[in-house]
């Protein structure tokens, strides 16, 4: 048996692809390596940390006094550019049945019925899918490359496999750890990206790969100068098995507004493995940030989850107290931790895009 873990099950570590000169972050390149050290610094606290890298020194001395160094791993390559969770390797863990027994002694109370006990091996498995730059808007022969780089460097305690003749980024996709993908019609199904494929082949594809009993597609939603077509990761969040966190637009003037209300209603109708409809927690539309006249991605559904604490992007808004409350709400035994995204979203993305979580441990 085959399952995506949900991002909020244990993890072992997270990566990060760190930004360079030779980057689309060069013109604002001093900014946006503040907001990393942050997240690095807010990750090396409570998790072991991945950091891909083309040179570890000079990461390494602008870490130092700040993260927690003896939790972090360099590993030195070239990269395009720093989107961990699209050029990241996706994790599943396949299970093998090794023994099942029809009757179990009960020591304590020998007459007592028992159940049948199933033993079994499980098995992680990084999947390596086609990143090709968000259907051909960038650059992505470098990035394309890292998984196997971090293969090759023998640090993963976990097999590989190879699905590079699919493209699949990892924030398209959201999994309850359970069979139930998360995912958007506009992302999956764009040019550039899979469009040889019927949407019931990917979907057959996604099921076999992922070990998804079904999947669950938004038609709408959408923000302003995300190059991404729609990653799910912007727009709405699995929780837990029947929570979802989303962004709705309050404002009828807003450009969003249609289409948001249009997901919310999607949302609305759909129902967990059990039958049940979902929790549904909105995230507040994000204040309109422009830089030159054109609207940045400013997204809360952009979160990360980590073990014991959320990551929130904030946006220098008095909003970021709301959002902080609703996740909150969300993940009631974790603590919620801001960081500014600003720089961020200057290229299009926010936190989650930026990292990757695995579940098992770094040799």
């Amino acid at each position: 048996m085959r399952i995506l873990p949900a991002e909020w099950e244990p993890q072992g570590f997270i990566q990060l692809t760190w930004p360079h000169e030779d980057t689309d972050w060069s013109y604002i390149l001093e900014e946006v390596t503040a907001c990393y050290v942050r997240i690095a610094t807010e990750i090396s606290k409570r998790e072991r940390l991945l950091i891909v890298c083309k040179n570890a020194q000079q990461v390494r001395q602008r870490l130092e006094g700040s993260a927690e160094l003896q939790n972090i791993r360099f590993v030195e390559t070239d990269t395009n550019d720093t989107w961990a969770r699209d050029h990241g390797g996706i994790t599943v863990v396949d299970t093998e049945d090794r023994f099942f027994r029809d009757e179990v002694c009960n020591f304590d109370d020998p007459f007592k019925p028992v159940s049948p006990i199933c033993e079994c091996e499980s098995h992680y498995k990084v999947l390596d899918f086609c990143f090709n730059g968000w259907g051909l808007k960038f650059a992505s022969n470098k990035d394309n490359r890292i998984t196997r780089e971090l293969f090759q460097s023998d640090l993963f305690d976990a097999d590989y496999e190879n699905h590079l003749n699919f493209v699949l980024e990892g924030g398209s996709i959201e999994s309850d750890g359970a069979g139930t993908i998360l995912t958007t019609s506009e992302c999956l199904l764009s040019d550039n990206r899979n469009e040889q494929f019927t949407k019931e082949e990917i979907e057959n594809y996604l099921k076999k790969a992922l070990g998804a009993k079904r999947i669950l597609w938004l038609n709408h939603g959408y923000l302003a100068g995300d190059d991404t077509d729609s990653h799910i990761d912007t727009l709405a969040r699995l929780c837990d098995y029947d929570t979802i966190a989303y962004v709705r637009c309050e404002d009828p003037t807003d450009e969003h507004y249609n289409e948001l209300r249009a997901m919310e209603k999607e949302l609305r109708e759909f129902e967990t493995e059990n039958g049940e409809r979902y929790r549904l927690l909105a995230l507040p539309m994000a204040d309109k940030i422009e830089i030159d006249g054109e609207r940045l991605p400013a997204t809360y559904a952009n979160f990360l989850i980590m073990n014991n604490a959320i990551l929130m992007p904030t946006y220098g808004s008095a909003k970021d107290q709301e959002a902080m409350a609703v996740l909150q709400e969300a993940f009631p035994d974790r603590e919620i931790v801001g960081c500014d995204c600003v720089p961020l979203i200057r290229q299009h993305g926010s936190l989650h895009c930026i990292t990757m979580q695995y579940p098992f441990e770094l040799k």
